[in-house]
């Protein structure tokens, strides 16, 4: 086993992630997920990243099973994302969309750097460099500086007559019984337009303020993703995932701001889509779970963010101790909220009506520790970034239930989107 270099320091935390943004371009493999003093109970670190790659992880087949047993063999620090289309690896489903973001299913790299920050306690971790030097380093940058974005146009993959339509036919899957809920997702994209990703997440990190926000920038592809949602996070024998369903707009007025959430609370539809998603992942929880220890600690929580208000359930389990992470992702992923329900049925309806391939988008980014724990977001909220290509992609969507109101829907894709295609015009 290498020999590992630590070095921890009480620092000032104000400029940090601006430092770190500014000090990752220096290498092609980096990561940065900053916390955002979001109040967080399950929380781990404040903020965390990762620098450089002493390996790569990148399997086309069988994604999870190979990204574990590469971690059995050297348990160590792992950072990535798991795309949406690692589904195909767990059950009997395809993907056949065109794919403008030419991505990896899976891509995960074993960092040489690795830095976590708890309070205002700064800790890194290296087997490859002096870890003291690379903290002088990162002091001696400058924070990132804030520059305007490029105007940017992007284009619908969907019209809006062509999204209504098969929205309506959808819910005629739905009325027939074949689904009671499904997750249709439209991508918004523009071609040959150059952006500075780590300029970008500054700016989209700094006006959504999300808790599960991350950057992840690699050789051929760049996420800059504004998550408010956990997939899945274990820490020891715990399990919890945190689902949302249900969206609403802010607003200005104090009054107006408490109606909106009244309404987003006691909503039918909102919360008949967030019951049906957290069944699901109770289903898939006691696959893996103790008998009895699937539980839902919040139930249809209304959690506010600077541009939306979400509705939040939160489940948790204790793990069967016969149980390992892999088992954990493979009995979970892709998470529900971005299906629907039953899931597999689910899946094989987004894939006939949605054109394009879902790609990084409603997968999941995060990191894995040499103990075998893990936190993961789902990357909605994000834009995906084809360097060679020049692509710019973001997708939204939303769940499709038998009281979802077509137009609505539309209006509530345009809500997600507003925030993000609003820094490029």
């Amino acid at each position: 086993m290498q020999k590992k270099d630590v070095f921890e320091i009480e620092i000032n935390t104000a400029q940090l992630g601006g430092k770190l943004l500014n000090w990752g371009k220096s290498h092609k493999h980096f990561a940065l997920y900053p916390g955002n003093h979001y109040p967080d109970p399950y929380h781990k670190y404040d903020l965390i990243f990762a620098a450089g790659a002493k390996k790569i992880i990148a399997p086309k087949k069988n994604a999870l099973d190979e990204l574990y047993c590469e971690w059995q063999e050297n348990p160590d620090w792992l950072f990535g994302y798991m795309g949406y289309d690692v589904k195909n690896d767990l059950e009997n489903v395809h993907s056949k969309n065109p794919d403008s973001i030419g991505a990896k299913d899976l891509y995960f790299f074993v960092p040489e750097i690795v830095g976590t920050l708890q309070g205002n306690t700064l800790k890194l971790e290296s087997t490859v460099y002096d870890v003291e030097k690379i903290y002088a380093q990162i002091s001696a940058t400058s924070a990132l500086a804030a520059t305007p974005l490029p105007q940017i146009n992007f284009n619908a993959r969907l019209t809006r007559e062509d999204y209504l339509t098969r929205v309506k036919s959808l819910q005629e899957h739905i009325q027939q019984g074949n689904i009671y809920e499904v997750n249709f997702c439209q991508e918004f994209f523009a071609e040959h337009v150059f952006v500075d990703s780590a300029m970008v997440f500054q700016q989209l990190n700094d006006k959504v303020n999300p808790p599960f926000a991350a950057y992840l920038n690699l050789p051929k592809h760049a996420i800059m993703c504004a998550s408010p949602e956990r997939y899945m996070q274990k820490n020891g024998h715990q399990i919890i995932s945190q689902p949302i369903k249900g969206t609403a707009r802010r607003s200005n007025i104090a009054a107006e701001e408490e109606k909106i959430k009244s309404a987003l609370y006691n909503s039918v539809k909102e919360r008949a889509e967030n019951v049906m998603i957290v069944d699901l992942v109770r289903n898939d929880l006691s696959r893996i779970a103790k008998s009895g220890s699937v539980h839902v600690p919040e139930l249809f929580g209304v959690h506010t963010f600077p541009t939306v208000h979400q509705l939040i359930s939160t489940v948790k389990a204790e793990m069967d101790t016969n149980k390992t992470w892999l088992d954990v992702l493979k009995a979970s992923f892709p998470m529900g909220s971005m299906t629907g329900a039953p899931k597999v049925s689910a899946m094989n309806l987004i894939e006939e009506f949605e054109v394009h391939k879902r790609g990084i988008y409603s997968g999941a980014v995060g990191y894995i520790t040499p103990a075998g724990d893990f936190d993961f977001n789902v990357v909605i909220r994000s834009l995906i970034y084809n360097k060679p290509n020049q692509y710019l992609s973001l997708s939204v969507g939303g769940a499709i239930t038998i009281l979802a109101i077509a137009e609505d829907e539309y209006d509530e894709c345009l809500l997600k989107a507003e925030a993000i295609l609003g820094l490029f015009s």
